[in-house]
């Protein structure tokens, strides 16, 4: 379905309310969970006037129901409309009722749609989601200019109806409040235009808009954006426009730390705000203090984290699948992804054998002699190991001797690895534990604060801030694990933890769970051993102290297993896994 007619959309009148509108189609939105991410997202905690969840509306406020009938859609629309006035509505989501019944009168067409109202910004606004298909069952296809400039004109005319036209002086006032904001501005918007044919000459203007432009020039001199060649004659910065935005990105985030931290009454020194990229190689650990969509319509997440080195951390470019079920206060690494050896590379060591050569020949002799390989041909197969050996070739991990032959380091496969990682530009989440601090003191399983009391290996953690918190944990940790008898005090007042510590008590409370489980669901729970099969129905993620745990089920019996991310999407399904060294090998796809 076309949005016919619908060109040429700039027909704003004077004295028309100013309304921001951001949108972006999204293909293959049902793909991978992101869809339903990005609705978890915009119904997150804390975004509702009440400072509560944000609630869903739109004809059918049925969250589920509207992913299963998006599910196979070739696209979604996405738009945020923030009313400039918004503050003064009197109901944000009649509002959007009103626009959405004028979009369908406009396009034709019923529309599959869904909307959150935020107001934990300083400008309150609407996030609008719809499904990519008309009412007909085709392809919902809008014409451009009217996603850009006619969804806004319709919300303008809608603010402007309910709150009369703009009068001189709330334009006046609006203007002089841009004149010192680091961000992009109106103003801004009008020199860039003027400078389009060269400096910009305001020896001759008069007027008040004259002055506000004389003081917003001042203003960016100030922050090197702007110069004078003589008095009065200005030349502007080829990147001013993209640094105000960027200043005002970096306000919007510092605003969003300093909530933060005041929403849960603690106070950090604004000086140890530190900003992270999404292709940074750093990795922060601490606690999850807020999220917010990095650029608001697509599918990355910005996470503010209060830092075990005692800084707060804004990390960008994080995808929203990956925070699915981590809640704020999850205590969790964040870094660049690092990447695994690949079974090829472990497949050119095996062929390189002692001596470090890798023979294309023997390689492909023995290709053609196994059973069943992959792809069935084994000439591409080996032909992919030299692609990749080439590529390592040119990032100096490999020497090639000859056609065919390749000295393969004893190191390959860590600096093969490496290669990938820094590589790799997405940011991933590691969940240390999902419990808070206060929970972890008194839990009987292997919390993350018992891990940090029996390693031995380095950390950044300073004595301040998150960390400082960490440390006091620490300590009501130990007189817990002493008085049940998990650990003692020597003279000295060293404290020594009982043997296999982390062993015992994520067996303890495994044990505990397990059977208190058993009775609900009314099957028996059982402690797989090393070597031990279990086939079932993968129920349920368990979330526990010690970890997060599947739950696999059959007619007879459940177990608790390790969870691995390769079983994300598997729940309801079919499974077998194997124990081993107490880690599970899982068999996907059995038909069962």
């Amino acid at each position: 379905m076309r949005a016919r007619h619908l060109a040429g959309w700039n027909h704003a009148k004077s004295g028309s309310r100013r309304v921001v509108v951001k949108s972006r189609m999204m293909r293959g939105p049902g793909r991978d969970g992101r869809a339903r991410a990005h609705l978890n997202y915009i119904q997150r905690d804390g975004t509702s006037r009440e400072g509560q969840r944000g609630q869903l509306y739109g004809p059918e406020a049925d969250r589920d129901a509207f992913l299963e009938r998006g599910h196979d859609n070739r696209h979604q629309f996405r738009f945020i409309v923030s009313p400039e006035d918004a503050e003064q509505t009197q109901d944000m989501t009649a509002f959007t009722r009103d626009l959405m019944k004028q979009m369908e009168t406009d396009l034709g067409t019923k529309l599959d749609w869904v909307a959150v109202n935020h107001f934990n910004t300083g400008h309150p606004h609407v996030h609008i989601v719809i499904n990519g298909r008309d009412d007909q069952g085709d392809d919902l296809v809008i014409n451009g200019d009217y996603i850009t400039q006619g969804v806004r004109e319709r919300a303008t005319e809608l603010v402007t109806l309910e709150l009369g036209p703009e009068t001189v002086l709330e334009q006046r006032r609006k203007l002089e409040n841009m004149v010192g904001q680091d961000r992009f501005t109106r103003i801004d918007r009008q020199l860039l235009a003027l400078a389009e044919d060269g400096p910009i000459d305001m020896r001759g203007e008069q007027g008040g808009d004259h002055v506000l432009r004389q003081r917003r020039l001042a203003k960016l001199e100030r922050r090197g954006l702007a110069s004078q060649a003589e008095p009065g004659v200005w030349t502007l910065v080829p990147e001013t426009e993209k640094t105000l935005r960027e200043l005002g990105e970096r306000g919007d985030i510092i605003r969003a730390l300093n909530r933060a931290m005041h929403e849960q009454g603690r106070a950090r020194d604004p000086g140890l705000f530190v900003f992270h990229g999404p292709a940074s190689r750093d990795t922060v650990e601490g606690r999850i203090l807020d999220r917010h969509l990095s650029d608001e319509l697509g599918e990355k997440i910005g996470l503010v984290i209060d830092g075990l080195d005692g800084r707060t951390h804004h990390v960008a470019g994080i995808d929203p699948v990956s925070l699915e079920g981590v809640r704020n206060g999850s205590i969790v690494a964040v870094g660049p992804e690092v990447a695994g050896p690949r079974p090829a590379d472990r497949e050119i060591v095996s062929v390189a054998g002692r001596d470090g050569v890798y023979r294309a020949d023997a390689h492909l002799a023995q290709a053609r002699s196994m059973p069943r390989i992959p792809g069935g041909d084994a000439d591409a197969y080996v032909a992919s190991h030299l692609r990749r050996l080439e590529a390592l070739r040119r990032a100096g991990i490999v020497e090639r001797i000859e056609d065919g032959r390749w000295q393969i380091p004893g190191d390959y496969l860590e600096r093969a690895a490496a290669y990938d990682t820094s590589r790799v530009k997405q940011m991933s989440v590691r969940v240390l534990s999902s419990l808070d601090l206060e929970a972890q003191i008194m839990a009987d399983g292997a919390t993350w604060l018992d891990r940090g009391l029996v390693s031995r290996g380095r950390s950044n953690m300073v004595d301040a801030g998150f960390g400082h918190e960490v440390t006091e944990a620490r300590k009501q940790r130990q007189d817990v694990l002493i008085e049940r008898g998990d650990a003692s005090r020597d003279r000295e007042g060293h404290v020594r933890y009982r043997k296999g510590l982390l062993a015992t008590l994520e067996r303890r409370e495994l044990d505990r769970v397990g059977q208190e489980l058993g009775a609900s669901r009314g099957t028996s729970y059982r402690v797989m051993a090393d070597g031990e099969k279990m086939r079932g129905t993968l129920k349920e993620k368990v979330r526990l102290a010690s970890g997060t745990y599947a739950l696999v089920e059959n007619a007879q019996e459940f177990v608790l297993v390790p969870w691995k991310p390769v079983i994300e999407n598997r729940i309801g399904q079919e499974i077998a896994s194997v124990m081993r060294a107490g880690a599970m090998d899982w068999q996907l796809g059995l038909g069962l």
